[in-house]
C-alpha cells in the first residue's frame, strides 16, 4: 500500500472518545455488539507496515490472531493485512475480539469504519457476550495497541490480561446455569439477565420462566425449606422407609458427646441447614474429636443447631433427578493428589491446582484445592506433612468430602446405578417435593441395592450443581440441561409473545395505540411501549418516552403480556440497538425529514437505513407492513427475511397500484384503498381475494375520512394485525371503537369544542407533519364549511418545533404551516435544547414570512408569544365561534388545563399544580393524594390527647 507521509514521530495517541452497548439488532449487525468511536491522532498517518516490529509483538502476545480470517476469507488473513498495511482502529477491533476469546467468549465478528468527514476518526463495531467483559475488551486493546506503538511504564499486558481474564471469570456465567443457557438458546428460547448474578428470565411476557443457577420457577419454597433443614428431611425419608443414617440434632458440644455415644462411634456432624459440604466433619471416633467439631459445624450453621449422625461407610454418590426421574449419577472423589516419588504434597498440590480446568468456587468446571488448617491435620493422620514427599502412586487427601466446591473430582457412574437405587433416589426427590434435586449416597457400589449391600442417604440438595455431571473428571459428560428446559418448556409450549415492531417519521404512535386496541378487543394482554410511556393491558405504569430498547425489555419482562406492541424510535436504535432480538411484523409508516443532523445521521437515506433495523430483524415466518407510497420505504422490502405486506393510499392504475397488483398475484398480502361513489373503502387482499374492510369515514379516528394520515394509519395497523392473526370482524371492530380521544390517544388530534371554537391539539413537530395535517386541514374546513351558516372559516395555528432540529428545517416547519393557516402564532418549548430563547421562534417565523403573499398561500399574519400557555390564551383570543384552531403542544395537560378553564368544564388529560385534574391520569398527582389519604388515616389513629 501507498504510505502517507508522516507529519509528526508515531505516539500512543489512540484513544475512545464514545463507547455504546448495542443490546439487539442496530444499524450495524444483526447481533448484540460494541461500539467504540475512536481517535487514531497521528498515529492515522502511520498504517501497521509503517510501525517496524509491530505486527511480531502483537502476534507473540496474542497468538491466536493467526486464526483471524479478516476479509481474506483464510486463516491468517490478519496477519497478512497488517503485514500490507492497515489502520490501527482495525487491529484494535481484532484484538478486542481476541481478547475475548481469551476469556472463553467465542466471538468473531466485527467491522471498523471510517467516521465520514472526519479524518482519524473511526466507528469499531465488533460482538460480545457479556458487555462488561467486551467493554473492557475494548478499553485493553487500545491500550495495547498504544503500548506497542511506544511502550508505557505503567503498562504491563500480563497483568492487565490476567486481572481483564478476572473479571470475565467473575462476570461469567457458572457451569450450571450456562448448560441450561446453551440448552434454551439451542431451541431458540430468549433469555434475559435480571442481575450481575445468576437469575435469568427463560422465554417472554406470559410465557417466561425463570432461573437461579439450577433453582427453576418450578422449585417450591417449601422444598427448598425442608431440604435445608437435614433433620427435618431425614425424618420424612425414614418415615417412608428409605434407607437413612441414625441421626440427632443438638445445640451444644456436651449433648453431641451425648448423642455420639447413643448413636455409636463412628458419627459425623455437620450444620442443620449448611451447604456445598461446608461445616461437615466425618469419621469422629472419640467425645474429644467431637466437641472439636462441634465448633466447626456451629460455625456453618445459620440458627445454631449441629446434626450428628452414625457414619456410613462407601463411596460418595450424587444422583441428579429432574422431574422425578434420573438423569445423572456421580461418584465424587474428595480433593487429593497422588504422589510421584519427586514432588512434596504442597507442590503436587500447585501442580494439581494448575489445571486451567481449575478456578475459584463456581466459576469453572473444577474448584483449585485449598490447603487451610484442616487439610494440614487430615495430612498428618495420613502420616505427611505437606513438605514431605509422599510415594508413588500414593493418595493423599486432603478433604474428607468429595464436594466439587472443596476442590473434589467427579467419575461419571450414570449407566453403572442398580434400578433400585435409582427409585430410591426418584422416591427421596419427590417425597421431598424439588424439581431439581441431588440425592446424595454413601454406598459401597451404587450398582448395588443399598438396602442388601449397606449404605444410606445422607443429604437431599436443593439447587445442585450440574458441573460433575456436564464435565465430569472421568467418564462421558451427561447433558442434563434437556430435562432441565423440558420441565420448564414442555416440547411445543412456546416460550415467545408475538412482537409488533412500528417505527416511522410520523404516525407510529397512533399505529401502535391502533394495533394495541384492536388486539385487546381480541382478549389479548398487549404491553405496549410509545413516547408517551409504557402501558400493559391498557394501563399506563411508566408515564415517560419509553420508544426504546429499555422499555422493550420491561415489557417483555411482564408475566402478564401475552402480545406486544413496540414503538421504535430513532434515537433508541442508535443508542442502544433494539431491545430484542427479533420481531415478528415490523410496520414502517413513512420516512421523512426530522432529527436530521444528529447522532451522524445527515440524510433521508441514512434516516432510512435506521428505521430498516425492524425490517431486518424480521424472521423468515414474519412480515413486514410497509408504506408502498414512500419510495425509501418501499426499498426496504430487499432487507426482509419474511413477507411483505403493503399499504398504499394510492388510485387504481398508477405505478404503486401495479406493484401491489403485481405482488398479490404471487400470492402476497396488501392493504389498499378503493375510492367510489359512497366513499373510500379499506380493503385487505391476500393473493387474488379481495376483503372489504371499513369506510374511511366511518373511521372516527379519520374525523369523517379527511385525515388521510389516519386513513394511513389505520390500514398500516390492520395489515399489521392482519399479519398477528387477526380476523377480519375483529380488525373492523378495532378500528371503528378507536378515536383521537385523549385516552386512547393523547396528543394525537385530540378534539375539543370552546364556545363552539373547534379546537385540535396535536403534538405535531415537523415540516412532514405539518404538511399532512394541513391538508387534513384543508379537507374538514372544506367538510365543516359545507355543514355550516356562520360564514367564513378562519384558521389559526399554534406552531412550534424542538430546538435539537436543524435551522432549515425550523425555516421549513414555518413555511408549511404558512400554506394553512390564516393567523400563525409561534411559541418555543419550555426545553430550550442548547438554543438561545427566541432563536427557534425567531427561524419558525421567518420561514411563515417568507411564503405570506404568495399565490396559494392563506397566511396573513404571524405572531411570537414564547410561552406555551400565553400562546394558547392569544389564540383563543382570536378565535370567533366557528373558527378551525390546531394547537401544535410540548406540555399537554397544561395546554388542557387551560382550555378547561375557558369552558368551565372538565378536559381530559388537563393537570395543573393549582387545579384538580383529570383521575388516574397523573402519576404525581395520585402519588399526592395517596399520601395526603395515608397521613390523613395515620392521624385518625393517633390517641387524642
Amino acid at each position: 500500500m501507498d504510505l502517507p507521509t508522516p507529519t509528526g514521530p508515531a505516539a500512543p495517541d489512540l484513544r475512545i472518545l464514545e463507547s455504546r452497548v448495542y443490546r439487539g439488532g442496530n444499524i450495524w449487525s444483526y447481533d448484540p455488539s460494541i461500539h467504540l468511536v475512536v481517535d487514531l491522532g497521528i498515529l492515522e498517518e502511520y498504517p501497521t507496515s509503517a510501525l517496524p516490529g509491530f505486527t511480531e509483538r502483537l502476534v507473540e502476545l496474542l497468538p491466536g490472531l493467526e486464526n483471524h480470517t479478516c476479509s481474506t476469507g483464510v486463516k491468517g488473513g490478519f496477519i497478512s493485512r497488517m503485514q500490507q498495511g492497515t489502520w490501527l482502529g482495525h487491529v484494535a477491533e481484532h484484538v478486542a475480539l481476541q481478547l475475548q476469546q481469551e476469556a472463553g467468549h467465542d466471538q468473531r465478528r466485527g467491522k471498523t469504519r471510517m467516521v465520514k468527514g472526519r479524518p482519524g476518526v473511526y466507528n469499531i463495531i465488533y460482538a460480545y457476550t457479556n458487555e462488561e467483559v467486551g467493554l473492557a475488551a475494548g478499553r485493553l486493546a487500545v491500550a495495547l495497541v498504544n503500548d506497542l506503538v511506544q511502550a508505557q511504564e505503567d503498562f504491563d499486558f500480563a497483568e492487565e490480561l490476567e486481572r481483564f481474564l478476572t473479571r470475565a471469570e467473575r462476570t461469567a456465567f457458572g457451569p450450571s446455569t450456562g448448560a441450561i443457557l446453551e440448552e434454551a438458546v439451542s431451541r431458540d428460547i430468549p433469555f434475559i439477565r435480571l442481575n450481575s448474578g445468576s437469575l435469568v428470565q427463560l422465554g417472554q411476557g406470559v410465557h417466561q420462566q425463570r432461573i437461579r443457577a439450577t433453582m427453576t420457577s418450578k422449585t417450591g419454597a417449601l422444598a427448598v425449606d425442608i431440604a435445608s433443614d437435614k433433620d427435618m428431611t431425614t425424618k420424612l425419608l425414614a418415615s417412608a422407609g428409605l434407607p437413612v443414617p441414625k441421626q440427632e440434632t443438638v445445640r451444644s458440644a456436651e449433648g453431641a458427646v451425648a448423642a455420639a455415644r447413643r448413636i455409636g462411634f463412628p458419627v459425623v456432624l455437620k450444620p442443620l441447614d449448611g451447604n456445598h459440604g461446608r461445616g461437615v466433619c466425618l469419621n469422629l471416633m472419640d467425645d474429644e474429636a467431637v466437641r472439636e467439631a462441634f465448633v466447626i459445624a456451629e460455625d456453618q450453621s445459620r440458627r445454631g443447631y449441629v446434626i450428628v449422625e452414625s457414619f456410613v461407610t462407601g463411596r460418595d454418590y450424587r444422583c441428579l433427578i429432574v422431574g422425578g426421574k434420573m438423569q445423572a449419577i456421580a461418584e465424587r472423589v474428595p480433593a487429593h493428589v497422588v504422589g510421584d516419588g519427586t514432588h512434596t504434597v504442597r507442590e503436587l498440590v500447585d501442580l494439581t491446582n494448575a489445571d486451567p480446568r481449575r478456578g475459584v468456587g463456581h466459576e469453572k468446571v473444577l474448584t483449585k484445592i485449598k490447603v487451610d488448617a484442616a487439610a494440614e491435620e487430615l495430612v498428618r493422620e495420613q502420616g505427611f506433612t505437606l513438605d514431605d514427599v509422599p510415594p508413588v502412586e500414593t493418595m493423599v487427601k486432603l478433604a474428607l468430602t468429595g464436594n466439587m466446591s472443596t476442590g473434589g473430582i467427579s467419575i461419571d457412574r450414570t449407566f453403572d446405578a442398580h434400578p433400585d437405587n435409582i427409585e430410591i433416589a426418584e422416591e427421596a426427590a419427590r417425597l421431598i417435593g424439588l424439581d431439581v434435586a441431588g440425592i446424595d449416597f454413601i454406598a459401597p457400589d451404587i450398582a448395588s441395592p443399598v438396602r442388601e449391600a449397606g449404605g444410606a442417604i445422607c443429604e437431599v440438595n436443593a439447587a445442585p450443581g450440574f458441573r460433575m455431571h456436564t464435565h465430569p473428571t472421568v467418564g462421558e459428560p451427561q447433558y442434563i440441561a434437556k430435562p432441565v428446559v423440558d420441565l420448564l418448556f414442555p416440547p411445543g409450549a412456546p416460550s415467545r409473545v408475538p412482537i409488533v415492531a412500528v417505527t416511522g417519521t410520523n404516525g407510529k404512535t397512533t399505529t401502535s395505540r391502533m394495533i394495541a386496541h384492536i388486539m385487546k378487543g381480541l382478549g389479548r394482554q398487549v404491553g405496549m411501549t410509545s413516547t408517551d410511556g409504557i402501558v400493559i393491558d391498557e394501563r399506563l405504569v411508566v408515564k415517560s418516552d419509553a420508544s426504546g430498547p429499555r422499555s422493550a425489555r420491561m415489557v417483555l419482562q411482564n408475566p402478564r403480556v401475552d402480545f406486544a406492541v413496540m414503538e421504535v424510535a430513532r434515537g433508541g436504535i442508535l443508542r442502544e440497538g433494539l431491545g430484542y432480538d427479533r420481531n415478528d411484523v415490523a410496520v414502517v409508516t413513512n420516512v421523512a425529514p426530522d432529527h436530521l443532523g444528529m447522532r451522524g445521521i445527515d440524510t433521508l437515506e441514512q434516516l432510512a437505513d435506521v428505521k430498516a433495523v425492524v425490517v431486518e430483524a424480521v424472521p423468515r415466518d414474519g412480515f413486514a407492513v410497509l408504506n408502498a407510497d414512500d419510495p425509501l420505504v418501499r426499498r426496504m422490502r430487499r432487507r426482509c427475511s419474511g413477507s411483505v405486506v403493503w399499504f398504499s393510499l394510492a388510485e387504481p392504475g398508477s405505478k404503486v397500484r401495479d406493484l401491489i397488483d403485481d405482488h398479490c398475484r404471487r400470492g402476497g398480502r396488501a392493504v389498499v384503498l378503493d375510492r367510489t361513489d359512497r366513499g373510500d373503502m379499506i380493503v385487505i387482499r391476500h393473493g387474488r381475494r379481495s376483503m372489504q374492510l371499513a369506510w374511511t369515514h366511518l373511521l372516527p379516528a379519520t374525523f369523517g375520512g379527511t385525515a388521510l394520515f389516519n386513513v394511513a394509519n389505520a390500514m398500516a395497523a390492520a395489515g399489521a394485525a392482519f399479519a398477528s392473526g387477526a380476523g377480519l370482524h375483529e380488525i373492523r371492530q378495532g378500528l371503528r371503537t378507536f378515536t383521537t380521544s385523549y385516552y386512547l390517544s393523547p396528543g394525537r388530534m385530540n378534539q375539543v369544542n370552546v364556545h363552539n371554537v373547534d379546537v385540535i391539539v396535536d403534538y405535531c413537530h415537523n415540516a412532514p407533519g405539518m404538511r399532512v395535517l394541513g391538508e387534513f386541514l384543508e379537507r374538514y374546513a372544506s367538510m365543516k364549511s359545507g355543514q355550516s351558516d356562520l360564514g367564513k372559516i378562519s384558521r389559526i395555528g399554534m406552531v412550534a418545533t424542538a430546538g435539537d432540529r436543524r435551522e432549515a428545517d425550523m425555516i421549513e416547519l414555518g413555511a408549511v404551516a404558512a400554506e394553512h393557516f390564516d393567523v400563525v402564532v409561534v411559541r418555543e418549548d419550555e426545553r430550550l435544547r442548547g438554543r438561545e430563547r427566541g432563536f427557534t421562534a425567531d427561524l419558525v417565523a421567518q420561514g411563515v414570512r417568507s411564503r405570506m403573499g404568495e399565490p396559494g398561500v392563506r397566511c396573513r399574519q404571524v405572531e411570537i408569544v414564547l410561552d406555551e400557555t400565553d400562546a394558547v390564551r392569544h389564540v383563543m383570543a382570536r378565535a370567533n365561534p366557528g373558527d378551525i384552531v390546531v394547537l401544535t403542544v410540548d406540555q399537554h395537560a397544561a395546554v388542557m388545563s387551560e382550555l378547561e378553564a375557558m369552558t368551565k368544564q372538565a378536559q381530559p388529560g388537563s393537570h395543573t399544580k393549582d387545579s384538580v385534574g383529570d383521575p388516574d391520569m397523573d402519576p404525581e398527582a395520585m402519588m399526592e393524594q395517596a399520601k395526603e389519604a395515608g397521613d390523613s388515616a395515620a392521624r385518625d389513629l393517633e390517641p387524642s390527647s
